[in-house]
């Protein structure tokens, strides 16, 4: 379809020309988004937050995230959860360290650091009640946890003394410093000198390790974390819901439809100008002529339920063919008409009678034929038959003295008109000349000096499909 096939009007002609089609499928995607939603029950999803004071880095919240979703503290989560009979799925009543629980967990709790140094955790469970509970009961596992690896939890008052004790140690030892210089020889003799000055720099080494330790400390500078209320118990679900998933499916039904109409048009090898038709042929174009018409042409005409299916829903309609332009009067067809006439008499020496080929199933191609059929008159006298493209079947030679073809372009491949050619070689007929149809958009006003029903001497001519090998 070359370029074509990615314009906005391609796709603007397969929603006006496929559209019972894509309501159809539009309908099943849609059972298919409500089948979906009945396989995955609903889920609901609230949120806690927690603060921490003080200055800290982005790299340390991301940490302090990565922690909230940690297996300890989930681990610390689904024991509180057991004892409490809150649990949602498989983590209730398992206690820290089975790792079901865990696992479960996992998949239903998220932490994310958000402005002015809070963490947002994030828990989904089947019921508005399992989702608070999960978010709350996280946040504060979080927050014992996090005072305790930093010693200010409860029942971490050993680790918390140790520092402080330290400290107060440090401060005992410079004091009794101060009194050993006071008390050493005030006298200016080298012995005192380098007595006051080693228990300086003892004292001086003392304090920086005291600061080295305040550095360290990973609650230095820090408060305690806090959780900033209980989460909000959820009223609506989280995504995506029931409405959503049917949503989805009529969409992504359609898209992939449109897709698939493309894709097929891209790669379609149909012959659409007359100098390929032309070439595919190994004959000469003799011109163009046009056929009143609207509506893209029909090619199925069989029964049954499948051929009924296909009108129903316009599979029979071809949607890649271009809108028809608008065409001139009455009288500028006519011309066309005769300058085929004129040049195909200009290929044969004499006044001779020819075999019109028509591929059956082409309309446009079919009253084309009629009309020139008509305006040719007696010379040459023409002979329309239909030719099936399944397997293309010419009757045999009698009196005609070659073939001439008429088709509409952008509806046969090259290995189809292939079979047109093996056929009028096997039945001994020379293509002498090709013509292309292409349908037009008549003028509502018509010239009342020539009939506007040109393809109605098309069945005095007849329609014969004879006998003979293809």
């Amino acid at each position: 379809m070359s370029d074509e096939a990615i314009r906005l009007v391609t796709v603007g002609r397969i929603f006006r020309r496929r559209w019972r089609l894509l309501a159809v499928l539009a309908v099943v995607g849609a059972l298919v988004g409500y089948g979906g939603s009945l396989l995955f029950p609903p889920r609901y999803t609230t949120s806690a937050s927690v603060l921490l004071p003080g200055a800290w880095q982005e790299r340390e919240l991301m940490t302090q995230a990565q922690i909230a979703t940690s297996s300890v503290v989930l681990d610390r989560v689904a024991a509180e959860l057991g004892r409490t009979g809150a649990g949602t799925g498989a983590a209730a009543g398992t206690g820290p360290g089975t790792g079901t629980g865990t696992d479960e967990l996992r998949g239903r709790v998220s932490a994310t650091a958000a402005d002015g140094n809070i963490i947002k955790i994030s828990g989904t469970g089947d019921t508005p009640e399992q989702a608070q509970q999960l978010s709350d009961q996280v946040a504060r596992q979080f927050v014992a946890f996090a005072a305790r690896i930093s010693g200010s939890g409860e029942g971490t008052e050993p680790e918390a003394t140790q520092p402080q004790a330290l400290r107060q140690m440090v401060a005992q030892a410079s004091r009794r410093i101060t009194d050993l210089a006071d008390a050493a020889d005030p006298g200016q003799t080298v012995e005192s000198v380098q007595t006051r000055t080693e228990l300086a720099k003892l004292r001086t080494t003392l304090q920086e390790a005291v600061n080295k330790l305040d550095q360290v400390d990973p609650a230095a500078g820090k408060a305690t974390m806090v959780v900033m209320g209980a989460a909000a118990r959820p009223t609506s679900e989280a995504p995506p819901t029931g409405m959503q998933l049917v949503v989805a499916g009529a969409l992504s039904a359609v898209l992939i439809a449109v897709i698939g109409h493309l894709a097929s048009a891209r790669v379609s090898r149909r012959l659409r100008g007359g100098p390929e038709i032309a070439t595919a042929l190994g004959s000469t174009l003799l011109g163009t002529v046009d056929v009143p018409g609207g509506r893209p042409v029909q090619r199925s005409k069989g029964r049954g339920p499948r051929a009924l299916v296909r009108r129903l829903l316009d599979i029979d309609v071809r949607w890649d063919l271009p809108t028809p332009h608008a065409s001139g009067d009455e009288a500028g067809r006519q011309v066309r008409y005769r300058r085929v006439c004129a040049r195909l008499r200009d290929q044969l020496p004499a006044p001779q009678r020819l075999l019109v080929v028509v591929p059956e199933g082409d309309e446009t191609a079919r009253l084309a034929a009629g009309q020139l059929a008509a305006e040719a008159g007696s010379e040459p006298l023409l002979r329309v038959v239909g030719v099936p493209m399944s397997r293309p079947l010419v009757p045999d030679r009698d009196d005609e003295s070659g073939a001439l073809v008429v088709l509409s372009a952008g509806t046969w491949t090259d290995v189809e008109l292939a079979g047109i050619v093996e056929a009028c070689a096997d039945a001994e007929h020379e293509i002498v000349g090709i013509v292309v149809a292409a349908a037009v958009r008549a003028r509502p006003e018509r010239s009342a000096g020539r009939r506007a029903d040109g393809a109605e001497p098309a069945l005095a001519v007849g329609h014969d499909t004879g006998s003979g090998s293809g």
